[in-house]
């Protein structure tokens, strides 16, 4: 029996200032090493001061993933040395005296499986090392500090998931529930970073850490298992150790004996004083929070009776749920969802496509109307979309530059289609007998306007022509 337990850190990115000190918590946007100050850096004399807006969003994040909030919470010092670790220990949280981290046991629902969360810390992330050199002999290692003091949580799992591809399933399931909440941007580089602990039947626990990618941390597990089955089946002793996924060969390498939590010597750290978090502050902020996911799916289907499957694509993306919300009514809601989910999503496929993206709510509410009312067709509609997310232009603008309107004159189709009956005589007798294939007919006509025919009006009109 195999068993995965997750050990995830997310940034919280969408905050203006680090766990502990005024430092940018965007650290992104600064040259190496500028965006550090006494704290950050664990100067002698400086002092910790927390950020309220962390606990408040780690709170939040708790409470989203149906976990116990304490009354009260505690940090605590973590210490070992690591060239990133600017103070040589760090600030996080630990449960030594009954539930004091943000967030205690809960759990998420992937697919049929639940899996259960063991604990939700706040803590500062550490630096970054920057390895410079074309080979292991000449390689140098640098350190930027701007990364450290981020705010960021840790969630840890049991080991509840039985395979890789559960894995892959919780995490994106993750990423779009912190995204929903306005927390975090999952898909900053760096921001949201797994490590996964692997065991079968009969073995030790392997952490696999260094893992870049949710893609890269699914392969890493399959290679894990492999790896420790194999050994297994040999008698050869599973160690407890930490190892790092090797990227460019595809396995994993043994980095270290894997450390127990006394090694890290916690104390409570005496330079930020208990929290207390009570029912009135957790009842203003389960207030604040925006409409699940699920919910927001449940109300997609139940009354706008979009089909479950869009609905589930629409609801997990916050940017594209938002777009719906803002731009769509009663009348129009299945056509929006349509385009997004259909047209929008391929058009701006990535981050930099999205970001340079100059589609709005108004934009797609005019197209989805344009298209019931007859004024242009859903051919046409693509294209005029996809000149708008370029341009973002108005819709009328681009119908006009781009001459996208409906041919829907009648006496202009009518000739037009006694062209295509004179054209496909064999269709045109098909048709009188198998009234299906007239389809064919009308995908001609499509063709001859360049998809601008009324289909409607060319369907009724060929059926007037054909007899």
């Amino acid at each position: 029996m195999t068993k995965i337990g997750l050990e995830i850190h997310c940034q919280l990115t969408n905050l203006e200032s680090k766990l502990f000190c005024s430092c940018k918590a965007n650290y992104r946007e600064f040259q190496i090493n500028e965006n550090i100050c006494p704290v950050c850096m664990g100067l002698p004399g400086s002092l910790p001061r927390l950020n309220q807006e962390a606990v408040k969003k780690g709170t939040m994040i708790a409470m989203a993933l149906n976990c116990t909030t304490p009354d009260k919470i505690a940090f605590f010092r973590k210490n070992y040395f690591y060239p990133d670790l600017p103070k040589n220990f760090q600030i996080t949280q630990l449960n030594i005296y009954g539930d004091t981290s943000i967030g205690g046991a809960g759990s998420i629902m992937v697919g049929d499986k639940k899996i259960r969360i063991t604990r939700i810390q706040l803590e500062e992330d550490p630096g970054r090392l920057i390895y410079e050199g074309s080979s292991t002999k000449n390689q140098i290692t640098l350190v930027d500090y701007n990364r450290a003091g981020t705010p960021l949580v840790e969630i840890v799992t049991e080991p509840d998931f039985e395979n890789p591809k559960q894995v892959r399933e919780f995490l994106n399931i993750l990423s779009d529930l912190l995204e929903n909440l306005a927390v975090a941007d999952p898909s900053l580089e760096g921001a949201m970073r797994a490590d996964a602990n692997v065991s079968i039947e009969g073995g030790n626990k392997v952490e696999i850490k260094n893992i870049g990618s949710f893609h890269d941390l699914e392969k890493a597990v399959h290679f894990e298992i492999t790896r420790q089955n194999s050994l297994h089946s040999r008698d050869i002793t599973i160690t407890q150790e930490t190892r790092h996924w090797d990227d460019k060969r595809k396995i994993t390498i043994s980095s270290r004996s894997k450390e127990e939590e006394l090694d890290y010597r916690y104390f409570l750290e005496g330079d930020i004083p208990w929290v207390k978090i009570d029912s009135e502050i957790q009842e203003k902020l389960k207030s604040k929070m925006p409409e699940s996911i699920s919910s927001k799916k449940e109300r997609y289907i139940s009354k706008y009776n979009i089909p479950s499957q869009v609905a589930d694509v629409l609801s997990s993306d916050k940017f594209y749920s938002d777009l719906f919300d803002e731009s769509h009514t009663e009348n129009n809601a299945k056509e929006i969802a349509n385009i997004i989910t259909t047209d929008l999503m391929g058009l701006v496929d990535t981050r930099e496509k999205l970001e340079k993206s100059k589609i709005t709510a108004t934009h797609l509410r005019d197209l989805a109307d344009s298209i019931q009312s007859g004024k242009i067709s859903r051919n046409s509609a693509k294209n005029a979309l996809y000149e708008i997310v370029k341009t973002g232009n108005d819709l009328s603008q681009v119908i006009s530059e781009l001459d996208l309107g409906n041919v829907s004159d009648e006496s202009e189709l009518t000739g037009i289609i006694r062209e295509i009956i004179s054209e496909e005589s064999q269709a045109v007798e098909q048709a009188k007998s198998n009234p299906q294939t007239i389809n064919y007919l009308v995908g001609k006509v499509m063709q001859k306007t360049k998809g601008k025919a009324d289909p409607k009006l060319t369907l009724d009109l060929l059926k007037k022509q054909i007899g």
